[in-house]
């Protein structure tokens, strides 16, 4: 039986952690993501307004009638009210309707654009680097032409030679087909300063297949440097996507951000004093680019060495 006095030690004893617990969560998880926070703040306010917008379109698709977002038979010109809360323009749609629906639209036709533009480039990067040769050659071609033809052009090309108008992927497929000549340009000029590396060499000597030392030596290195290209392509797509929009050559039947545009465009919105039609899309757009541009400069702290600041 223990005595009073050995049951007193044992109850003044600290007890040790148990291992997994919050404190070590904390240190190993939550700790290095505020301490990157606080060292990196434009990725942190790039994704805060993006995420705002995120926000805004979920609530908004769940509280809603999103659905007002069409013309009305009988149209009226409203200014913003409890009932709508942007207004109405004057074919009758619910301006906050519109706003709701075509924010994820026009977004989804950048990341289709973006997505497309570095897989393509990518894989024409790696190839013409890495390969040299013949390939390298006609890639440098491509791309050498492709820069120097204006893109606006082509993309009005493309829109007009498709019958029934561009749909919102074909858009962005569209904006594809000119977009990945860029990131095929700069990601091929960090491949080639990649292949001359040590380990590089290294993994080649000992026999490695090309596509192993691509996939497991380069790729690993070259994930941050690809991501910010991501978030440029993105961008530039919605840029050019709102531009064809603009001029008419956009999906007539979506409500996206460079119709939206377009609308206040052909029925003189400034002229007839309808504040409340154009502030909205050019708002959100103004949120769109300032956070891809935020994020973008926090990705390229990230993928260079030289960017990045002490804890």
């Amino acid at each position: 039986m223990a005595t009073p006095a050995t049951t007193d030690e044992a109850m003044t004893t600290p007890q040790p952690e148990i291992p997994g617990g919050w404190s070590d969560f904390y240190d190993n998880r939550i700790d290095p993501i505020i301490r990157y926070a606080k060292r990196n703040p434009p990725l942190i306010v790039g994704l805060s307004l993006l995420s705002v917008l995120m926000i805004f379109v979920g609530l908004g698709h769940l509280f809603y009638d999103h659905e007002q977002f069409r013309p009305l038979s009988a149209p009226t010109r409203e200014a913003p009210s409890w009932e709508y809360p942007f207004g109405t323009d004057t074919q009758g749609r619910d301006l906050f309707a519109v706003a709701i629906r075509g924010t994820p639209l026009t977004l989804r036709i950048g990341l289709i654009a973006g997505s497309v533009a570095v897989i393509v480039g990518t894989v024409v990067a790696f190839l013409a680097a890495y390969y040299r040769g013949w390939v390298d050659s006609l890639v440098r071609l491509f791309v050498d032409v492709g820069l120097t033809i204006p893109p606006l052009l082509i993309l009005v090309l493309i829109a007009i030679n498709i019958s029934g108008g561009l749909t919102v992927d074909q858009m962005g497929l569209a904006i594809a087909t000119v977009a990945w000549v860029f990131p095929a340009r700069t990601i091929r000029a960090q491949v080639l300063v990649l292949r001359e590396k040590s380990y590089v060499e290294i993994a080649r000597l000992s026999g490695s297949s090309g596509l192993s030392i691509i996939f497991k030596e380069m790729m690993p290195n070259l994930i941050p440097y690809i991501t910010a290209s991501f978030v440029t392509s993105v961008a530039a797509g919605i840029l050019a996507s709102i531009g064809l929009e603009a001029i008419g050559l956009g999906p007539f039947d979506s409500p996206t951000l460079g119709m939206t545009i377009f609308w206040n465009i052909q029925f003189s919105s400034i002229i007839l004093g309808m504040w409340w039609w154009w502030l909205p899309p050019v708002i959100t757009i103004i949120f769109v680019f300032v956070g891809l541009f935020m994020i973008s400069a926090g990705l390229d702290e990230w993928s260079n060495p030289r960017l990045r600041k002490s804890v």
